[in-house]
């Protein structure tokens, strides 16, 4: 009989939570009893998983013992916190933050692309940026198919990514601007473009070229997280990795315009045939009929989208594209329950009985 799991949930009343606990029961993991973590001034609300009530619990250092499998999404700080307790506790940990990814003994995946990196798990794994994640699944075809030399992306982020108070702050600027009739620059910002930052600016019929603050080499620590997780994620240092990351008012589902350039010569036609016939990746691409990805038909779908596929009329080896996926589903919630169930499927969910790097 297959072993089933507890499963905990850390973050379970925000936004990616209550997904994680959607995709939890649509799985196919075997899961014996849930787990919902959040804050104090969560405990106490009732949430349900396949109709049951289930009491929110103040996340602490105990909450992980019995547990199997944890994901957590709560913010950077609360993994660095309480993720060491968790495997300390006999929990594999699957993270939806930024905290451990680019750690070299914590494994940065999607299931598709790398699942063969959760073999050597030390009791955390990393789900990547959102944005990255649906890249790669658009681009890790073409990278069996032809090789991968050179990625250039700009990306057309939803603010749902920036979190609830984000989206209620587009939602009232836009009101603002359409009801009340301000100019869209009166309108007055206090989250966007980051909440961490000296200056916001408003969202509501604007574009914001700027996600996450900036570095000193004048990329945004989000463009630096694209170039960074898409070098480990394909395990190739070389690939020449260059984003750009806009924030647009859309509410759901981020959307990416790629340029590559592959290894071989790459007959369009075969491109979109290796594209159609990966796991994860849906072909959108038919410029006659003007069939292309978009965001409002990707939100709510655990797929990611691609279409726009043409050659580049310069170069050779060069291919634009255009990708849409959900950026709270495949982008967070269902990639993070994803990765439980590959480690279910390869037998590995058990306690690390050696930590191979200090987490406490």
């Amino acid at each position: 009989m297959s072993k089933e799991y507890v499963v905990a949930v850390v973050g379970a009343t925000g936004a990616v939570g209550s997904r994680m606990i959607t995709m939890l029961e649509e799985s196919s993991l075997p899961i014996k009893s849930i787990k919902l973590l959040a804050t104090i001034r969560s405990a106490g609300k009732v949430l349900q998983f396949k109709g049951q009530d289930i009491t929110v619990e103040e996340t602490t250092e105990q909450s992980f013992d019995g547990v199997d499998i944890a994901l957590f999404s709560a913010g950077g700080s609360v993994s660095a916190k309480f993720a060491p307790y968790a495997v300390k506790s006999g929990a594999v940990v699957v993270d939806n933050t930024s905290h451990f990814r680019m750690n070299t003994d914590v494994p940065l995946v999607v299931p598709e692309v790398n699942a063969h990196a959760l073999d050597a798990h030390n009791g955390i794994i990393a789900c990547p940026n959102c944005s990255t994640i649906q890249m790669m699944v658009a681009l890790e075809p073409v990278r069996q198919a032809f090789g991968l030399k050179r990625i250039i992306v700009s990306t057309y982020q939803a603010v749902s990514g920036a979190g609830a108070k984000a989206i209620a702050e587009t939602e009232r600027e836009i009101q603002e601007v359409v009801n009340d009739k301000k100019d869209p620059k009166d309108v007055i910002a206090e989250i966007l473009p980051s909440g961490g930052d000296k200056k916001h600016y408003p969202i509501a019929f604007n574009a914001l070229p700027q996600i996450d603050v900036f570095t000193e080499n004048d990329y945004t620590y989000e463009e630096m997280k694209m170039t960074n997780e898409t070098k480990k994620i394909m395990e190739d240092p070389a690939i020449a990795v260059s984003a750009t990351c806009v924030r647009i008012p859309v509410i759901l589902a981020h959307s990416e315009s790629i340029y590559i350039e592959t290894e071989k010569v790459a007959p369009i036609a075969e491109v979109k045939a290796a594209i159609a016939n990966f796991p994860g990746a849906v072909l959108e691409d038919d410029p006659s009929q003007q069939v292309y990805p978009q965001a409002v038909n990707a939100a709510g779908k655990r797929e990611t989208f691609v279409g726009r596929i043409r050659k580049d009329l310069d170069a050779e080896t060069g291919i634009h594209m255009w990708v849409v996926s959900d950026n709270l589903l495949k982008g967070a919630a269902w990639n993070s329950v994803q990765i439980a169930e590959t480690l279910h499927e390869r037998g590995l969910v058990h306690a690390t009985t050696e930590l191979k790097f200090d987490l406490l």
